[in-house]
């Protein structure tokens, strides 16, 4: 398993070379983070370079996929998050899709995220990039947010049709909202692009809750999943006397 620490969540508010440094010395071969616009991007070359870190994933512009009135918009944050992802050898991008239109049906809401990542496809091709979609839950952190079952998910992920558009399953996330976790990952292996995971009730530690993660971990690793397990949790403890848990869930 290929753990990808996510430095906004938990190194938040350190600073982000220093917390490059703490990872790669604790064994970790990647990290994410959420936003790149307020990033020092040169700086973060420069380190993760010289600390031979992998840049895994972050996340193109917060604009709605469910209004086609923002379409123009997405795609121009598209493109800039490509260019980006390039500077960077970052191939993973994440994408959330927008908050429910309450006043418009959830299928036309749904078509408008279909046709939007079909305009998606030919930049992600240029760019051999993969853009995951992320359901969240509603319940305790984003309320009002349109994506929360994996299901509807896969199902835009199918009906774009590219191996360019996948779906990042938030563990954590769907844990909330829908459960049945290792049935429904094993069963989506092929649409899934990357995992978040965190604990729950929480979102800390992932030994802290009712989530037994070190199955979930080897039933994904049983898989020969290629891609990477984003760690993102805010902690309760020392993430250097926590993190190397991690090594022991991996077969």
């Amino acid at each position: 398993m290929k753990y990808s620490i996510c430095v906004d969540a938990v190194f938040e508010g350190k600073d982000m070379g220093q917390s490059l440094e703490v990872i790669k010395q604790l064994g970790f071969e990647g990290f994410e983070f959420w936003t790149w616009w307020d990033k020092d991007i040169p700086a973060l070359i420069d380190k993760k370079q010289s600390l031979a870190l992998e840049a895994t994933a972050c996340c193109t512009k917060f604009v709605s996929l469910v209004d086609p009135a923002c379409r123009s918009e997405y795609l121009d944050g598209l493109g800039e998050s490509l260019a980006i992802a390039k500077t960077l050898g970052c191939s993973t991008l994440i994408s959330q899709v927008g908050n429910e239109r309450p006043d418009v049906p959830r299928q036309i809401q749904h078509d408008s995220l279909v046709q939007g990542l079909l305009a998606c496809v030919p930049m992600l091709e240029k760019a051999g990039v993969c853009l995951v979609i992320e359901p969240l839950n509603t319940r305790v952190d984003h309320p009002g947010y349109y994506l929360t079952q994996s299901a509807e998910a896969f199902d835009i992920v199918d009906a774009v049709g590219s191996p360019q558009v996948k779906v990042i399953y938030d563990i954590y996330h769907q844990q909330i909202m829908e459960g049945n976790l290792i049935p429904t990952i094993l069963k989506n292996m092929d649409r899934i692009g990357h995992f978040h995971a965190a604990g729950h009730p929480g979102r800390h530690e992932l030994n802290c809750g009712e989530i037994h993660y070190p199955a979930i971990i080897q039933a994904i690793a049983k898989t020969q999943y290629p891609g990477w397990f984003g760690v993102e949790y805010f902690p309760k403890q020392d993430p250097v006397d926590w993190l190397p848990t991690l090594h022991s869930w991996a077969p």
